[in-house]
């Protein structure tokens, strides 16, 4: 199982497909199997020699050392309510990149690589209530198997700040002003509700209001709602799109946006904790405007600022200028 991500390459090659590689493994004292996208996975080792430090969180099981890098081990076990790993000594740790960090999970075991298509990944049933750690479900060897909102628990252990540095500044208290005059709606796809409402309130600094979805298929059926009703670019400004997604995901929903006459100029910005470096040939291969990593609130801020409207230095707050940047540039060729 080590280096799993030496196929990045060809894993690229599913992007538009809707497709994704699902990593299984088991909890220790939960008898279910879980899953993680492969491509937020950088290796799976068997759980080394831990150093255990003071003042570590209570799902911190220790830092293990690996390649030069010390990296703090999570038990998932008890990150989502079930008893902590007892046996280390047979345990493993997966270590995965999610919002520009890189973190351990300590698992009891590590089963396959799946590739599935993402139809078949399903949301959460709606009685699991909101307390609940699914991200999403699939059924493999007739068995339901849990796909972890892993963002969901990195916030409860360390949250992410999501107030902007920004945010009382001329220049953003005059964007958002301006916003609000405009009625400027924008929507947000992402299926953890965690990562809708870090979006959400970053907006809200901006004066701007947010439709959103759960998933990719839930965006285009919303966007193609709106279209029935008249010019798209009239009723909301751009899209903001996580790529993890069950149904559809986000290159898949990129794609389907540029695909319909409808549809094609919104700006979307894929927003995502993948945060390698081949996701930029897979934004460019999917039709996105930009990429940005999870979760920065002033960069993200300044990429829907850029998308929306400019704000000059030296100009005052009636002089901001809301409009299509894709229209702009049709203008400009």
């Amino acid at each position: 199982m080590i280096g799993v991500m030496d196929s990045v390459n060809e894993m690229t090659e599913l992007v538009g497909q809707n497709r994704m590689e699902l990593l299984l493994f088991k909890l220790s004292g939960l008898g279910q199997r879980y899953g993680i996208n492969v491509f937020k996975v950088r290796e799976v080792l068997p759980c080394p020699r831990l150093t255990i430090m003071p003042k570590l969180q209570r799902y911190v099981v220790g830092v293990a050392h690996i390649r030069g890098q010390t990296i703090s081990v999570i038990d998932l076990a008890m990150a989502i309510g079930g008893r902590p790993t007892t046996n280390l000594e047979k345990s493993f740790i997966i270590i995965a990149e999610y919002n520009r960090s890189t973190q351990a999970f300590l698992v009891s075991n590590v089963e396959r690589i799946l590739n599935m298509n993402w139809n078949k990944i399903m949301p959460p049933p709606k009685g699991a209530g909101h307390s609940n750690y699914m991200t999403a479900v699939t059924e493999i060897d007739n068995e339901l198997v849990e796909i972890l909102d892993v963002e969901k628990i990195l916030d409860e252990i360390s949250p992410i700040k999501t107030y902007m540095a920004e945010s009382g500044d001329t220049e953003t208290e005059a964007f958002a002003k301006q916003a609000k005059e405009n009625k400027v709606v924008i929507m947000v796809a992402d299926d953890s509700v965690v990562a809708r409402k870090q979006v959400k309130s970053s907006m809200t600094q901006l004066g701007i209001d947010v439709i959103e979805a759960s998933d990719g298929k839930k965006a285009l059926e919303k966007l193609r709602e709106m279209a029935d009703k008249g010019p798209v670019n009239q009723q909301i400004k751009l899209v903001i799109s996580d790529v993890e997604m069950p149904e559809m995901d986000g290159y898949t929903l990129c794609a389907n946006i540029r695909q319909d006459s409808r549809l094609k100029d919104l700006y979307v910005i894929l927003h995502t904790s993948l945060s390698g470096v081949f996701n930029l040939g897979m934004v460019s291969k999917a039709g996105a405007n930009s990429f940005i990593p999870k979760f920065n609130p002033d960069e993200l801020a300044n990429a829907v600022k850029k998308a929306v409207g400019i704000v000059d230095s030296g100009v005052s707050g009636a002089d901001i200028i809301m409009k299509n940047p894709i229209a702009q540039n049709q203008q400009s060729a």
